[in-house]
């Protein structure tokens, strides 16, 4: 058994690197067309290049594999949080600003985000009663991407930010990358309340430090997944809380948050996986009722203001049969989607999934403080599973699956400590490479 516990990590990333290496290899060597940018299973451009921010990446990628370890394992757990926030924004705001300034607001500013519908909606009510209807390719207005591919949640975001005066391209860059930062912090303290503190000491380096922040600083996806992190933090607050009134009360406020993620992308159903792994590793289920019934709500306030999600999402999935999804091959991208994943969460997930899946089989053998990282990160594994099986993800998982890729990477925290050290360094050096060699289309 022990050969086998040392062998699972080892064997999980030369899984992950051999997929990445075969998504790369098989459309060039087939001459496989599978409709991507130009450098398949990411949705990237070919373009070496080094920029302003060059220099600051590799300088916070060092001062995080050389010391995060250390801070993790020794520092305040408030220390540590304000910690991983504040590294967490240098890390994202360092890679960005590879091609300068603009490196944070240029993507958002493109006709496929949602930031230019954003500006021009005067209506929200019109907005929500007409959303449905401009699906549809055959719409003679029909909605940009993005926008047709999302529930109305992640257009009135940025609306939001319009009307309060931060509608620039770097003003909604610079809030998506801040809320994007919260995301280690919420996951950690999301372990935490569940009994798990050591494990998000030594998973806390591998939330913030990774190739996923490429995507996370410059995408609406980061957003999604920081608001779901939140509510399922909540939600392990209402399920541990001692008294009747703050379940309720906790309980509720994940409802709202997982509700509002519903409705900022359809995929994010799939949380609900999450979110009863939090309720079984807190050994309680006291706060699903109140967490439903909100997120309920959420929903049926927006149908009541004029959409209605399960009225979107069939026209949706007619839209995106009839556009380049037709045209990606499911033999190469239900495998490609997994490639994809392992270039934006890193080549590690393969052992942090390995090993997990190690702590599943020799259930007995894994100590209570173990038991919630392996319950949050195997959701995370069963929703990515759902998620590529229902074939509405071929490609650009690299962006789309950003709310996954936390819990995905938890199990980096069972990995010994060897494993550890070298696998950070791992990471640092290959999201500093992709950046530089690659420019993202979103």
């Amino acid at each position: 058994m022990r050969r086998l516990g040392s062998a699972a990590p080892a064997c999980g990333l030369v899984i992950a690197l051999t997929l990445m290496v075969l998504a790369m290899a098989v459309p060039a060597a087939w001459d496989w067309n599978v409709h991507v940018f130009s450098f398949p299973p990411l949705h990237v451009a070919w373009d070496p290049r080094v920029g302003p921010g060059s220099v600051a990446a590799i300088v916070v990628g060092c001062v995080g594999v050389l010391g995060a370890g250390v801070a993790a394992s020794n520092w305040r757990w408030s220390r540590l949080l304000v910690g991983a926030f504040l590294l967490s924004v240098a890390w994202l705001a360092s890679l960005a600003t590879v091609d300068g300034l603009d490196g944070i607001g240029h993507i958002l500013n493109t006709e496929y985000e949602y930031l230019n519908t954003a500006r021009q909606v005067s209506n929200v009510s019109f907005t929500l009663h007409e959303y449905v209807e401009r699906i549809p390719y055959s719409h003679p207005n029909n909605w940009q991407v993005h926008i047709a591919g999302h529930p109305p949640g992640a257009l009135l975001f940025f609306v939001l930010l319009v009307r309060i005066g931060l509608g620039s391209g770097l003003a909604a860059g610079l809030v998506v990358l801040l809320l994007a930062a919260t995301t280690p912090v919420a996951v950690m303290l999301t372990l935490r309340r569940l009994g798990a503190e050591q494990g998000a000491r030594r998973a806390a380096p591998f939330l913030v430090l990774g190739p996923a922040a490429i995507w996370m600083a410059v995408s609406g996806d980061a957003v999604f997944g920081a608001i779901a992190a939140w509510g399922l933090c909540c939600l392990a607050v209402a399920a541990t809380h001692s008294h009747r009134g703050g379940v309720a009360a906790w309980g509720m406020l994940s409802g709202l948050l997982l509700g509002y993620c519903v409705m900022m992308s359809y995929g994010l159903v799939l949380l609900g996986i999450v979110a009863l792994a939090v309720l079984a590793a807190a050994r309680s289920w006291r706060a699903l009722p109140w967490a439903v019934a909100a997120a309920l709500a959420v929903v049926g306030i927006f149908a009541l203001a004029g959409f209605a999600w399960w009225e979107g999402y069939p026209v949706l999935r007619e839209r995106y049969w009839d556009g380049v999804a037709s045209r990606r091959p499911t033999s190469y991208w239900i495998w490609g989607n997994l490639a994809a994943m392992c270039f934006s969460a890193g080549p590690l997930v393969g052992s942090s999934i390995a090993e997990v899946a190690r702590r599943v089989v020799n259930w007995g053998r894994t100590t209570v403080a173990e038991r919630p990282v392996v319950w949050l990160s195997a959701a995370g594994v069963l929703m990515v599973a759902v998620a590529d099986l229902s074939g509405m993800s071929k490609a650009e998982v690299e962006r789309i699956w950003l709310p996954f890729m936390p819990w995905l990477l938890l199990g980096c925290a069972l990995l010994p400590p060897r494993w550890r050290r070298m696998g950070l360094a791992l990471q640092v050096g290959f999201a500093v490479t992709v950046q530089h060699l690659f420019f993202t289309g979103w």
